[in-house]
Parts: C-alpha cells; sequence; structure tokens
C-alpha cells in the first residue's frame, strides 16, 4: 500500500472521498487525516531496545511493546478540496493540522 500512497490519495482527492490513514506521510502527500502511532516515538524505543541488547540483554527476556504514543494530523487543504468543514472540536485535539 506504501508505494502506492500517491496514487491512493490522488484518487481519493479526484472523487472527493474523505480518507483516513494510519501514517503521517499520507496526510503530507495530500489525504485527509490520519491517526496512528507516533514514528518517531516508536523509533526512539527501538533505540532503547538495541542499546540494551548490545549490552548484553536477551532479546527473548526483553518484554513487548506496544505504541503509546499516538498523532492524529488533518490537513485543511484536503479538506477544503472535497468541500469538506472538520468540527473545531477536532482541529482542537489535533496535534498537527497542514493548513
Amino acid at each position: 500500500m506504501y508505494v502506492n500512497e500517491k496514487r491512493t490519495v490522488g484518487f481519493a482527492l479526484k472523487n472527493r472521498l474523505p480518507s483516513m490513514y494510519n501514517r503521517r506521510e499520507a496526510v503530507d502527500a495530500g489525504g485527509l487525516m490520519s491517526y496512528g502511532a507516533d514514528l518517531s516515538d516508536s523509533y526512539r524505543r527501538v533505540a532503547y531496545y538495541v542499546d540494551r541488547i548490545l549490552k548484553g540483554a536477551k532479546p527473548a527476556d526483553l518484554p513487548v511493546e506496544q505504541p503509546t504514543k499516538f498523532e492524529l494530523v488533518f490537513n485543511l487543504k484536503t479538506a477544503k478540496q472535497i468541500g469538506l468543514t472538520i468540527p473545531q472540536s477536532m482541529l482542537y485535539r489535533a496535534d498537527k493540522v497542514i493548513k
């Protein structure tokens, strides 16, 4: 799906379809909104695990983690293009709003 992300976003825009993604990059490419794990935070956690393993910890002994930080992103340019108004209450909750 990531390989065809621009095609998917373009199709949604062309057909005036509201679209939601799990990656912020899709919103940067013109998608309407995304809600998903904050990849920067996840990569920091990966670095922590690599550090522990390099210091001698056994991977099997390390706990499995799930993401704990998520981000909500809206693209107002896209919303305007497809004729959609995003409620102000949702915009207040957003981590990032692209204007």
